[in-house]
């Protein structure tokens, strides 16, 4: 089993656009949360060793019941600590994973690459698996999710 699972997207987008909408307030709100959730930025200090700190809320009714059939609250806050970030090719940075009932809190990496290709860019998602393979699943879910929302964005 590798260490990390990887989630392609190809979208008929500059990178431009794309970095844009993965490392702005705005365009983190826009698309960021998987369906069923909305996503408010509280902070966004974007360079190496800088926090991404923001609110992830269930509002849709199968996600609210989902959170509630697992002990989750249905509002979590969420922090991410940059570990790498070059203009419109590269972001990586590390999710503090406090929110696991039972889970000593840990970090996970996520690195996220663009590469120009004719009539768009190919977009490569790095995570790290998560301490089991339920939560691994999930995340990778979630992660697929919101590549999906954010090429609904880009084709408006």
């Amino acid at each position: 089993m590798t260490a990390t699972i990887d989630i392609e997207r190809i979208y008929a987008a500059a990178p431009e656009r794309i970095w844009e909408l993965w490392t702005t307030a705005a365009g983190i709100e826009s698309w960021w949360a998987p369906d069923g959730f909305e996503v408010r930025v509280d902070e966004l200090d974007l360079r190496p060793g800088g926090e991404l700190r923001y609110v992830m809320t269930a509002t849709g009714p199968d996600q609210v019941a989902f959170m509630d059939s697992v002990g989750l609250p249905l509002s979590t806050s969420s922090r991410k600590f940059f570990t790498a970030v070059e203009n419109e090719t590269l972001l990586a940075y590390d999710t503090v994973v406090d929110f696991v009932p039972g889970q000593p809190e840990y970090r996970n990496r996520t690195s996220v690459t663009l590469t120009s290709v004719p009539n768009g860019t190919r977009v490569v998602m790095t995570i790290e698996r998560m301490h089991d393979d339920e939560w691994t699943e999930r995340i990778v879910a979630g992660r697929g999710n919101e590549l999906d929302n954010l090429g609904a964005v880009l084709a408006h």
